[in-house]
């Protein structure tokens, strides 16, 4: 072994019991800003399979209070001591380790791919207990002692209005007119909650951040984020339709209700739940997320994580801010239908370069890999789907985008000005959230947007569903 692996086979010798020898180290597809990695190693009792999270080498700035790998390992530690179903923390990546921010814990065995959660026949039995689960779960966190557990020091403290402001910021400086993310920051400040208890808040817990096996939960994966605030903010997550994997239907990860998220909540906790308090942050659950997605687009437009994943996480956007139509201006919107391909003079026609590509990609590539390469490909080949879509629709989309708001705005500029002046009105509060056709044009604009985006996203269908009945 050489480079990385020679390195990590000197700490794990030197700092796990009984290692002898590192035998192999892969890192897993999943995980967008943190990298995952499957270990396994020599011990005297034979083979052992660990995990490590560890920072990429080169890490994109950070917002949100993000309190670092050691954190994260002493949160983990923290929750397991509280009966939280959590790996055992080994040991923690030093600086004079030389290999980064991060930590090794122990392998734990369990699904943790959201759609397979929700669909996996061999967790059938277990599905309609997973959300009154994570209900008791949620409140052994919440219970925590940040002072004696030492997390008060190190956690960043955030009010309702803080995240709202916060993220809506972060958003801004990225550059890009989003109006239906203005008109929603409006929205969830105007909406604040009236009080609340500020506790540890593990701030993304949700389906495909568990760890789940035929027995329930087995882990809560991912405290990155953490931070101390509002405890509704993590029920209010799990249940932001994201994270439901096409399960509208069962609001809580897709697998259950809310009424089973209350009962476990309040029978460990004692605390009753105010659904709207609740619903506050569910909206803004899919306000953040929508941020945060375009927020990849960027750290690969600026670097240093170039890969593909990163700009289509960035469409992902689109299918937050349609959630946040469905919540906030559900009403009646046309879909642009598409047509035949524009037929060119040249051979091949763009779309069937396109088409080529992908369909390498998702037969010859996928068919002869496996782990992060096999699902890269996977990535990059329903990027060019969103190519394909936008090549039939995409100029229609644009022009009646441009059409709604002239008669809106009473302006005559191009597409990208108007965008910028209506997003100015709403963060200036030059224009009014009932504004006469504001609705209108948002929910066009973004349901067309998704349908390019993601036409099978379950927010896309509750849309043209609401549709129907207006």
């Amino acid at each position: 072994m050489a480079g990385i692996d020679e390195q990590l086979a000197a700490i794990l010798t030197s700092r796990i019991d009984g290692c002898r020898a590192l035998l192999s180290c892969e890192r897993l597809s999943g995980g967008a800003s943190q990298e995952t990695y499957r270990i396994v190693i020599r011990t005297d009792a034979g083979e052992r399979k660990l995990a490590m999270r560890r920072a990429p080498a080169a890490t994109a700035p950070r917002h949100g209070g993000y309190p670092g790998l050691a954190t994260e390992a002493m949160l983990i530690r923290a929750a397991r001591a509280a009966g939280v179903p959590e790996p055992e923390v080994l040991a923690v990546l030093m600086p004079e380790d030389g290999f980064g921010d991060g930590f090794i814990m122990e392998w734990l065995e369990g699904e943790t791919l959201g759609t397979r959660i929700v669909r996996d026949p061999s967790l059938a039995a277990i599905r309609p207990k997973l959300a009154e689960q994570c209900g008791e779960i949620l409140a052994r966190i919440h219970a925590i002692d940040l002072n004696a557990s030492g997390l008060a020091a190190r956690l960043t403290r955030f009010s309702p209005e803080q995240c709202v402001r916060q993220t809506w910021q972060h958003y801004q400086e990225l550059g890009t007119p989003q109006p239906m993310i203005d008109f929603s920051a409006r929205w969830l400040l105007e909406h604040l909650p009236a009080a609340f208890e500020p506790t540890l808040v593990h701030n993304d817990f949700r389906n495909g951040n568990i760890m789940v096996s035929a027995n329930g939960v087995v882990a809560v994966l991912d405290w990155e984020i953490a931070h101390i605030g509002d405890p509704m903010r993590d029920l209010g997550w799990i249940c932001t339709n994201s994270w439901r994997f096409g399960h509208s239907d069962l609001p809580v990860g897709g697998f259950g209700s809310y009424a089973d998220l209350f009962r476990g909540y309040q029978r460990v906790s004692g605390r009753q739940i105010d659904p709207a308090h609740l619903k506050f942050w569910e909206i803004f659950g899919s306000f953040w997320w929508a941020c945060s997605s375009l927020s990849m687009a960027q750290h690969y437009r600026t670097g240093p994580d170039r890969t593909v994943e990163r700009p289509a996480i960035g469409r992902r956007s689109s299918e937050c801010q349609v959630d946040c139509v469905n919540h906030l201006i559900p009403g009646p919107v046309e879909l642009v239908v598409a047509g035949p391909f524009v037929s060119s003079i040249d051979m091949p026609r763009l779309d069937e370069l396109v088409i080529s590509v992908r369909d390498y990609l998702r037969g010859d590539v996928m068919s002869t890999t496996k782990g992060r390469t096999r699902f890269l490909a996977r990535v990059a080949s329903n990027s060019l789907d969103i190519v394909l879509r936008d090549l039939l629709v995409g100029g229609e989309h644009r022009r009646r985008q441009l059409e709604r708001l002239r008669a809106l705005l009473g302006d005559h500029g191009d597409l990208e000005a108007l965008r910028r002046l209506l997003v100015r009105r709403l963060r200036d509060n030059q224009i009014a959230l009932d504004h006469p056709g504001l609705a209108d044009y948002l929910r066009e604009a973004v349901v067309n947007q998704v349908a390019i985006d993601q036409p099978s996203y379950s927010g896309l269908k509750t849309a043209l569903s609401n549709a129907s009945k207006a």
